[in-house]
């Protein structure tokens, strides 16, 4: 098999390799990779700026097309679930919450400890593979961070609210927006970009698109910007999704820390999902319009182009690198 590997401790280490094809245990499915989709923790690794030494097949946003395995049936399209529990395990993960483990040593499929989907075949645990309804399921592991993040606000939010502001108008915030339009609630979208493909995104929803920040109390942040992070520290209800660079803002704890013990004031983070997220996450896209969906999806790379695939574009929202 082909297989897209590189050394996280290493930068310009992104090879396409020759591996062994893999053989699947009797619990397990074998998988036919159809394509991987290309976020900021990807291009982290390959630059070297994440992860661990050693050899990795990167590509944790997979599509593939079963082969054979128990539970599925050849040429079901499934997408493999990225975490997996610590071997200790901690409290959260005995009882198979994983993905809030305790102690930081679960292990993550093409981002650390456990080789990913970037190869033209793969196997993963029949119970740790999802079924999807269309190519766009490659979508599925940012869809299934977002339903964790509403799944969250749910549970902290102690009023009741019509709605919501996304800040980011990248996959996870577009993604954020679909579900909270799907949800009833009035959907206001946050993004710097004037031109290109997001403005039309978002108001193809029936949302509205803001290049200047508006005043809402429930935010679900997906830039990681950390002065936007910073301007939204005093809000009622904040999820923050994005992973922050290592820039260094000038903060006025004080005024972050009155505003909200005054307003009853909840910030907190969310990332990665567990086997539950992915199922509903696929219910979600599975409702959504194709077209639209297909639409978020601005580059497709073949894997003889691959290393293009991990280029920042201006214009792009998701890159998918083609597999088959």
């Amino acid at each position: 098999m082909r297989a897209l590997t590189v050394d996280p401790a290493r930068a310009g280490s992104l090879a396409l390799t020759e591996l062994p094809d893999p053989v699947p245990g009797p619990d397990e499915l074998l998988v036919e990779g159809l394509a991987i989709g290309i976020c900021g923790t990807d291009r982290e690794i390959v630059r070297g700026e994440f992860g661990t030494g050693g050899t990795l097949v990167i590509g944790h946003e997979s599509l593939g097309r079963v082969i054979s395995g128990p539970g599925f049936t050849p040429g079901d399209l499934v997408v493999g679930v990225v975490r997996r529990p610590d071997p200790v395990p901690c409290a959260a993960c005995a009882r198979g919450d994983f993905d809030m483990c305790l102690n930081g040593r679960y292990t993550e499929r093409g981002i650390t400890g456990i080789d990913g989907y970037g190869a033209t075949l793969w196997t993963v645990p029949a119970h740790y593979a999802v079924r999807v309804g269309s190519p766009a399921g490659v979508l599925l592991e940012p869809a299934s961070v977002v339903v964790k993040a509403w799944e969250r606000l749910d549970r902290f939010a102690f009023f009741d609210f019509d709605s919501v502001l996304i800040t980011g108008a990248g996959p996870i915030g577009l993604l954020a927006a679909l579900a909270g339009v799907r949800r009833g609630l009035d959907v206001h979208v946050f993004d710097v970009a004037g031109s290109g493909p997001k403005p039309d995104l978002v108001e193809a929803l029936g949302a509205t698109y803001h290049r200047t920040l508006p005043e809402h109390e429930v935010v679900i942040e997906a830039t990681g910007a950390p002065a936007l992070v910073a301007r939204l520290l005093g809000r009622r209800l904040v999820c923050l999704t994005g992973v922050p660079s290592a820039e260094v803002v000038p903060v006025d704890l004080g005024q972050a820390n009155r505003d909200l013990v005054l307003r009853n004031g909840i910030v907190f983070g969310t990332v990665n999902s567990n086997v539950r997220h992915y199922r509903e996450a696929a219910a979600v896209l599975d409702a959504a319009d194709d077209a639209w969906l297909s639409s978020l999806i601005t580059r497709r790379v073949p894997l003889s182009s691959y290393a293009e695939a991990f280029e920042s574009r201006p214009g792009d929202v998701k890159v998918v690198l083609e597999l088959a």
